[in-house]
C-alpha cells in the first residue's frame, strides 16, 4: 500500500510540473515525433525555453517563460546567432559617435591594418554596389551572410563588443572571432581593422586599427568535446576538441537580447540597445523578412531558409499572416534558433529558442551531422507543436 501511495504521489507531482509547465507538457505528449532526443536529452545537449506572451487591455505584453534543460554554464557552440547582438550594438556604436551625417546607410570601407585583415570597398550586392551597416545587417537577417557579420565585427571592435552587452547584462558571453574565417587565430581576431565612413569625397569619420584586451574564461563546463576534429588543413586530428577559443552566448541572453529589442519597453532602461525609432522598424523589416522579398540584396532562396521553428529552414513559402524575427546558427553539428513568432490572423504571439547537438560520430568540422535526419525536423515538429498549443490557447480564451 505504502509503495502504491509512493508510486501515485510521484505521478500526482509529475502531473503538477506538466501542468505548471506547458513545455513538458508538449514533450511528454510527443516524444515519438521527436525520436530519441528526449530520452537522450543530455547526449544531444538540448535546451529549450518557451514564453508565453498575454497581453493585457492596455495592450501592455507580460511575459511566462517555460524551460527545458536550460543551463548557461554549459557549453554549445551559438554558430552565427552571435550575428544578431553584433547587429544591434553595431547600430548602437553609430548612434552614440552622434556625427553630423553618418547613419546607417552611409558608405563605409574596411581597410587592413595587419595580417591577415583583407579590404572591404564594395558591395557587388547593394544597389550603390558600396557596403554600409545597413546593407551588412539585411544579410544577416535574410541569409545569415558571415562576411557581413565579419565586418561589422570589426567595426565594433571585440572588446568594445562583449563590455556593451555586459554593461546591459548579458554576461554569459563572449564574442572573440570571425566566422569561417580559419586564417585568423585567438590572437589575429583581437586585432580588427581600421574603418572609414565617408560621403562622396568627404570623410566623416576614422577608426584605427583597434586591439582587444577582452577576457575568455567564463568558467563554462564541456568546453572540450568529442573524438576528433578536422584541422584546417583537412587532416584528422584524433583528440577532443577545444572550443575554449571559440564564441559563446547562452541560450537565456540570446532571448533576453531579442526579447530586449523586440519589446524594449518591457525591459529596464539599462538592458536596452541605444537605437532610434528608425532602426527598431528597418530591424524589424529585415529579421521577418524572406530572402526572395529584397531587392538589394537578391536572393533566390525559400521562404523558410533561415527559419528554423515551423518551417525547417527549407519550406519554400510561409503564409503572409505569419512572421518571424529570428536568428539562427548551425556549425559543428549545433543548431540554434531564437525566435518570436507572430499571427495577424489567429492573433498569436510567442517566444521560443533552443538549441540542439546533432554529432552522432564524435568528429568536429567534418560536415558529417544529423542536420537533415534530426535537426532540422526538432525544430519544425517543435515550432508546430507549440504554435498548436498557442492556437488552442487563443481560441478557449475567447
Amino acid at each position: 500500500m505504502k509503495k502504491y501511495l509512493s508510486c501515485l504521489g510521484l505521478l500526482l507531482f509529475l502531473s503538477y510540473l506538466t501542468a505548471q509547465n506547458p513545455l513538458l507538457d508538449i514533450i511528454n505528449k510527443n516524444k515519438t515525433t521527436f525520436g530519441d532526443i528526449f530520452d537522450r536529452p543530455d547526449d544531444y545537449e538540448v535546451q529549450i525555453i518557451y514564453t508565453q506572451i498575454e497581453r493585457d487591455k492596455e495592450n501592455v505584453p507580460h511575459f511566462k517563460s517555460h524551460y527545458y534543460h536550460l543551463d548557461s554554464t554549459n557549453y554549445f557552440y551559438p554558430a552565427s546567432t552571435v550575428k544578431m547582438p553584433t547587429a544591434f550594438v553595431a547600430l548602437e556604436k553609430l548612434n552614440q559617435l552622434n556625427i553630423k551625417g553618418l547613419d546607417k546607410f552611409t558608405p563605409m570601407r574596411n581597410g587592413v591594418g595587419s595580417a591577415p585583415q583583407t579590404e572591404a570597398a564594395t558591395d557587388a550586392s547593394a544597389k550603390n554596389l558600396l557596403p554600409s551597416i545597413a546593407h551588412y545587417i539585411k544579410k544577416i537577417f535574410l541569409v545569415s551572410d558571415n562576411d557581413a557579420y565579419n565586418r561589422l565585427y570589426e567595426f565594433v571592435g571585440q572588446e568594445a563588443l562583449n563590455k556593451s552587452l555586459h554593461e546591459k547584462g548579458f554576461t554569459d558571453l563572449r564574442l572573440i572571432h570571425r566566422l569561417s574565417a580559419p586564417r585568423y587565430t585567438a590572437e589575429t581576431n583581437k586585432h580588427t581593422n581600421p574603418v572609414t565612413f565617408y560621403k562622396n569625397d568627404n570623410l566623416l569619420y576614422h577608426q584605427g586599427e583597434v586591439y582587444s584586451e577582452a577576457s575568455t574564461n567564463l568558467g563554462l563546463q564541456n568546453e572540450i568535446k568529442g573524438k576528433g576534429y578536422v584541422d584546417n588543413e583537412g587532416k584528422i586530428i584524433n583528440e577532443p576538441f577545444d572550443f575554449r577559443v571559440k564564441n559563446y552566448i547562452s541560450l537565456q541572453n540570446l532571448h533576453d537580447i531579442l526579447k530586449t529589442v523586440l519589446f524594449p519597453a518591457s525591459v529596464p532602461a539599462h538592458q536596452r540597445f541605444d537605437l532610434t525609432e528608425a532602426d527598431y522598424a528597418f530591424l524589424y523589416k529585415y529579421m521577418s523578412m524572406t530572402p526572395k522579398a529584397s531587392d538589394y540584396p537578391k536572393y533566390d532562396k525559400p521562404d523558410g531558409y533561415v527559419k528554423f521553428f515551423m518551417f525547417g529552414g527549407d519550406a519554400p513559402t510561409i503564409p503572409d499572416h505569419i512572421k518571424i524575427f529570428n536568428k539562427v546558427g548551425d556549425a559543428y553539428g549545433y543548431l540554434t534558433d531564437v525566435a518570436y513568432v507572430m499571427d495577424t490572423k489567429n492573433n498569436i504571439e510567442f517566444m521560443v529558442a533552443a538549441t540542439i547537438h546533432v554529432n552522432g560520430n564524435g568528429v568536429f568540422n567534418d560536415g558529417v551531422y544529423e542536420y537533415a535526419s534530426k535537426g532540422f525536423p526538432f525544430f519544425k515538429d517543435l515550432g508546430n507543436l507549440i504554435y498548436a498549443v498557442e492556437l488552442k490557447r487563443r481560441q478557449n480564451s475567447n
